[in-house]
């Protein structure tokens, strides 16, 4: 049995079923990420977990222990919020050790512990500060310390860098990854940003109108996506993914059994600008946005789909020129008039 089992978990808020029917298994020591649109429900998983919500339907267990029902002080859970939630006027070690200090736990044992989370985290030098005197990074540390005094079975982290700005948030990020590492704790970790979830998920699950679209390995949902949906939701730029009919050339790779009336998708980093000598599909540059390590042009075919095409080399292209476009016949996607992937050679639903 899986070291957190979720079992037709449901939830309504008035007339609103916002949660429908989720399963889930998470193993001891993995790192799940949730991920998806706003209003997808994985903020109310989360809480639901946690224990700030009542699981309507369905029942949730923890190590073999029946836990739906349980006050979120008594499921051995510890969460980090979005807004740090620290106390201003405590220091960063009252801050770290209060839920301690409630449970009644010996001062010595209080002072090991919050000591070997400073360490951890770089914080023993701001033990004696408040908040105030702290930059966000190093609020959003002594959060997560206070969640691992705990010493919890599972972490849950509710969009934790969504307050701190763009360098702080790769800097938080690879110290989150590494504290998983060091710690090896089960951790479950909700976000709308899809680079957190490629880069530190053991496996992500995607959530759309409160239901599980697609779970599995970060590289295995953006290489064979089950649906529409989420080829286009993970990954960055989005997957160019467009109506067959109106682009029978990608249609055709896969042979007869392509639907006529389903779509076709392609990577951006999968097509190409073809060279001088070479057939292609023309097009027009509509943009090119230079980023350094790699260039993303936007093109607009004679039919007027528009198509993102990215490279590593740096292009002289200008809005309003005319190029030539290629695609990697083997790595193009199919998905019927309903969104959902199959494989077109054979005519099947993956």
């Amino acid at each position: 049995m899986a070291y957190l089992q979720l079992s037709h978990i449901e939830k309504y808020f008035g007339e609103h079923h916002a949660i429908k029917g989720i399963d889930l298994q998470i193993e001891k020591g993995e790192f799940v990420v949730f991920v998806g649109p706003s209003g997808c429900g994985k903020s109310t998983l989360l809480r639901l977990i946690a224990g700030l919500e009542t699981i309507d339907k369905g029942s949730l267990q923890l190590d073999k222990r029946d836990i739906t029902a349980l006050p979120s002080s008594k499921r051995d859970l510890a969460m980090v919020f979005q807004s740090y939630a620290l106390y201003p006027h405590m220091t960063v070690f009252e801050n770290m050790s209060f839920a301690l200090k409630l449970a009644g736990v010996d001062r010595a044992v209080i002072r090991d512990k919050v000591d070997k989370a400073a360490a951890i985290l770089d914080l023993a030098k701001y033990l004696e500060r408040t908040p105030k005197d702290l930059s966000g990074g190093q609020r959003q540390r002594v959060a997560i310390g206070r969640a691992i005094v705990r010493d919890p079975k599972v972490f849950l982290f509710d969009e934790p860098l969504s307050n701190l700005d763009a360098a702080l948030r790769v800097q938080t990020r690879i110290e989150i990854a590494k504290l998983h590492r060091d710690l090896g704790a089960t951790s479950i970790y909700v976000t709308h940003d899809q680079v957190e979830a490629m880069t530190l998920a053991d496996r992500v699950v995607v959530l759309r109108d409160g239901q599980i679209e697609q779970h599995g390995a970060p590289l295995e949902l953006y290489d064979r996506p089950a649906n529409r949906f989420v080829a286009q939701f993970i990954g960055t730029p989005s997957m160019n993914v467009v109506p067959a009919a109106a682009l029978p050339q990608l249609s055709a790779l896969a042979g007869a059994t392509a639907q006529a009336d389903g779509f076709v998708g392609i990577r951006p980093e999968h097509v190409r600008l073809a060279h001088a000598d070479e057939e292609g599909l023309t097009a027009t540059v509509d943009l090119v946005e230079s980023l350094g390590v790699e260039t993303l042009l936007y093109a607009r075919l004679e039919n007027n789909v528009q198509i993102v095409v990215r490279g590593s080399e740096r292009s002289q292209l200008q809005p309003g020129d005319r190029t030539k476009l290629c695609f990697d016949h083997s790595r193009v996607h199919h998905f019927d008039r309903s969104g959902k992937t199959y494989a077109a050679a054979a005519g099947k639903a993956i």
